[in-house]
């Protein structure tokens, strides 16, 4: 992948977890030497990879030192780039471990149905396995016991958090510290689609039987009036439909609804799981295909195939008095059908207008193909 216009690749950068990971480590070796703290300082990522990560703080107090690595993102247009990602440690009860505590910034999860449990701070899985690993090697390395308290904190975390969609999946007061490989791949949008995953199993653990994925605010906002959903049952999944049905046909639900735009939905009952403008575009030879099976004539058939946007296409269709989304709103429950595929779930798929007016929907059936 490069950059539109240049040639240059797309620079990886690093997850929070690889950061606290480096934080940690300088932090413990200054803090069991009575050292300067290395600098850089090195660690190990899932991979066995072995890499470098500057300071850019660090304060030693009577019981603890504290080091900040500053998170480089690459080329990704993550939230928490340039955010200084920091580890305070303290040496912990003897055979204790490694434990693990959520400072300024970082979260707490609050709901079941996460990797961690309710009252944890909201450190994943993969990052504690690195802190801790990276603990061990750094104490056999000076000859001191691996028993260590770590408090993980992103001053101003708190705030940037109101950007992630950490507050629906029950984690408040800050981010969350993550990653599975320690690398951010550019554009691959996987955290996103793991929130999907997360917010699937917070609504499953809290025994809800509904859930509704959206495109986005205006669809989420008119679906929730017309089922009164808990927040809970709604999930972002922004234009990763795929991801979600994908998701829920091994973890399913009694019922699904999928709601979005029409510009959305007219790529979904055009076969397409990725709704992104820039992965899949609207047809429009095809969409005045579909209005001809519906009745519109030649002359409005030309122009929804000559329009420049899926709006003006509806309009032309709205004008002429042809239903153009209800048969756009089957054509996509069979796309999604096929996705989520099980006969545990019944699917709808509903259509709304950029005001979230309600413009066709397919009821619920059996998502079995």
């Amino acid at each position: 992948m490069s950059d539109a216009g240049s040639e240059r690749p797309l620079r990886r950068g690093w997850t929070t977890g690889a950061c606290a990971t480096a934080a940690a480590r300088a932090a413990f070796e200054a803090l069991t030497t009575g050292a300067p703290p290395p600098d850089p300082v090195e660690i190990a990522l899932p991979s066995g990879k072995r890499v470098a990560f500057a300071l850019a703080t660090f304060e030693r107090g009577e019981d603890f030192a504290r080091a900040g690595v500053v998170k480089d993102a690459g080329d990704d247009p993550d939230v928490t780039h340039g955010a200084l990602v920091c580890a305070r440690v303290r040496v912990g009860a003897p055979g204790a471990g490694v434990r693990f505590f959520a400072g300024e910034g970082v979260g707490v999860v609050t709901r079941p149905g996460l990797p961690l449990p309710p009252g944890e701070p909201a450190i994943n899985p993969t990052p504690r396995k690195m802190m801790t690993e990276t603990i061990m090697e750094a104490s056999v390395n000076i000859g001191v016991a691996p028993d260590a308290d770590i408090e993980v904190s992103i001053p101003g975390g708190k705030e940037l958090a109101k950007h992630t969609l950490n507050g629906r999946l029950g984690i408040v007061g800050g981010l969350s510290i993550l990653g599975t490989t320690g690398i951010v791949t550019p554009f691959s949008c996987a955290a996103w689609i793991d929130s999907i995953h997360r917010g699937v199993d917070v609504a499953r653990a809290g025994g809800l039987t509904h859930i509704a994925g959206a495109t986005g605010s205006t669809s989420e906002a008119a679906v929730k009036q017309l089922y009164d959903l808990p927040e809970m049952a709604l999930i972002e999944m922004g234009d990763f439909v795929g991801g979600l049905l994908k998701y829920l046909h091994k973890h399913p639900v009694a019922r699904v609804t999928i709601g979005g735009g029409f510009a959305k939905m007219i790529k979904l009952a055009q076969g397409r799981l990725d709704l992104h403008s820039g992965r899949s575009s609207v047809d429009f030879a095809k969409l005045a295909r579909t209005a001809r099976e519906v009745g519109a004539g030649r002359e409005i058939a030309a122009l929804i195939a000559n329009a420049n946007s899926a709006l003006e296409a509806l309009q032309i269709a709205q004008g002429a008095g042809v239903d153009l989304a209800a048969p756009l709103a089957h054509a996509a429950w069979r796309t999604a059908a096929r996705a989520l595929d099980t006969a545990d779930s019944e699917l709808e798929i509903i259509i709304f207008d950029r005001e979230g007016v309600l413009l066709a929907r397919a009821p619920f059936q059996r998502a079995q193909t």
